[in-house]
């Protein structure tokens, strides 16, 4: 794996926990000083390109919209600014969530893991944004399938894939599956910064479900 030098020790460990556990065990304990680190001392902006990318097409400030893999709420406090009102975030660690559910930004909140089924019906939200979730021994890309099954026809997927984890799982094969199966087109793809005082970088997406 690229960056191991520079990286954070809890980003280190992140990427590298061998079981759904163990990760649930480390970020338990970093939820507190999360924000923090991520930003400040790591420089992370997917947050900001993720949402940033979706708003430009996305102009509707009543949309339902499904932060996925909301961890403390990043994202959310961006679309609150912007005065979007109806904003769901998932996550599968409940001590993220709970600094998340302080910050008062979510109509509502719910435990959830992206590598399973998650329980919303077909068609529930307008977009869906996922920052910082795709990304080694987090959530792969057969997370995809299940946020094109959530999100209604003309809706946006918004999501950035860390570039080591891009280039060791099979996500240009998912999408272009989803492709072939006309469940969704491509509106923008391209590399860009992710963590910038590591030198990260990621694959930043939106796609709009067909």
């Amino acid at each position: 794996m690229k960056n191991t030098k520079s990286m954070h020790p809890n980003v280190f460990n992140a990427l590298h926990t061998s079981d759904q556990d163990e990760l649930g065990d480390l970020y338990s304990a970093w939820a507190t000083s999360y924000d923090h680190d991520v930003v400040e001392v790591i420089g992370y902006i997917g947050h900001i390109i993720t949402t940033n990318l979706l708003l430009k097409y996305l102009t509707n400030t009543s949309s339902r919209i499904l932060d996925a893999g909301c961890g403390t709420g990043l994202v959310g406090e961006i679309l609150n600014k912007k005065k979007f009102i109806d904003i769901i975030g998932i996550d599968f660690s409940r001590s993220m969530l709970s600094k998340a559910l302080i910050k008062g930004i979510y109509k509502y909140i719910c435990l959830a893991d992206l590598t399973h089924r998650i329980g919303f019906k077909d068609n529930t939200f307008d977009a869906i944004i996922c920052a910082g979730t795709f990304t080694c021994g987090h959530v792969g890309p057969d997370a995809l399938k299940e946020m094109v099954r959530v999100t209604r026809s003309g809706g946006y997927i918004s999501f950035s894939v860390r570039e080591q984890e891009w280039d060791s799982a099979p996500y240009i094969e998912a999408i272009g599956q989803l492709k072939m199966k006309n469940r969704w087109r491509c509106i923008e793809q391209f590399y860009t910064d992710y963590n910038t005082k590591e030198n990260a970088s990621c694959q930043l997406c939106l796609y709009q479900v067909l």
